[in-house]
């Protein structure tokens, strides 16, 4: 019986696997022909980035979502093409969170953005760059099962890490909009999420007031 539990679990997650593999490949191919344009405003990242309607949020028609749910720091860098080529008028960035969750260490996911930053820097030297801080987790809410990870420690570091190279840089600012959506633990506040990750319509609305000056 525990064999073939051990077989079942392994099927879901391998079945998981290609399910975010083919997801993943159907976003990259909306997003080569999807154009963007010198006049555009992109939020680029991962789930975070993704799960928000931010044309409408911010009833902006040259914003362009270029998120994707379960994207990491590395495969992000390599999908830059099809932005950098439009030459954006600024750039909403926020990855490093899923890194964190498969045990990827803070300096390289800012190595990671680094690069993001220079190809920008090199390619598209116009574009105003935006980095937003990876935003708390709240562990104690709990499901799923794997939000429950407690990333403060390491949430923190990275942030440092990033914010850092954002200040060497002339075009570059950091956004910190991790303490605009903690409670006084440092943990995401329940009234912003239901699961301990991913961020509610109120968690949206809180984040636009952060950077809602840097989007006008």
């Amino acid at each position: 019986m525990k064999r073939i539990l051990t077989l079942v679990i392994l099927l879901f997650a391998t079945m998981s696997v290609m399910a975010q593999s083919q997801y993943y490949g159907q976003r990259i191919s909306q997003f080569e022909v999807l154009p963007v344009h010198s006049n555009s405003l992109v939020f680029l990242g991962d789930d975070l980035v993704n799960g928000c309607e931010w044309h409408e949020v911010f009833c902006n028609r040259h914003i362009k979502n270029r998120g994707i749910t379960g994207d990491r720091s590395s495969w992000l860098v390599n999908r830059l093409d099809t932005i950098i080529g439009g030459r954006p008028k600024k750039i909403f960035l926020m990855v490093g969170i899923n890194d964190l969750m498969h045990g990827v260490a803070p300096r390289e996911i800012a190595s990671n953005i680094d690069r993001v930053i220079k190809r920008f820097e090199k390619e598209s030297p116009w574009t105003r760059i935006f980095v937003h801080s990876l935003l708390p987790t709240n562990p104690e809410i709990p499901k799923p099962a794997s939000h429950e990870l407690d990333l403060k420690d390491l949430i923190a570091e990275t942030n440092r890490m990033i914010e850092a190279l954002c200040e060497e840089r002339k075009n570059v600012l950091y956004i910190d909009v991790y303490s605009a959506l903690s409670d006084d633990q440092g943990l995401l506040d329940p009234k912003f999420t239901n699961d301990g990750l991913h961020l509610s319509g109120e968690g949206y609305l809180e984040w636009k007031t952060v950077i809602e000056k840097h989007v006008k």
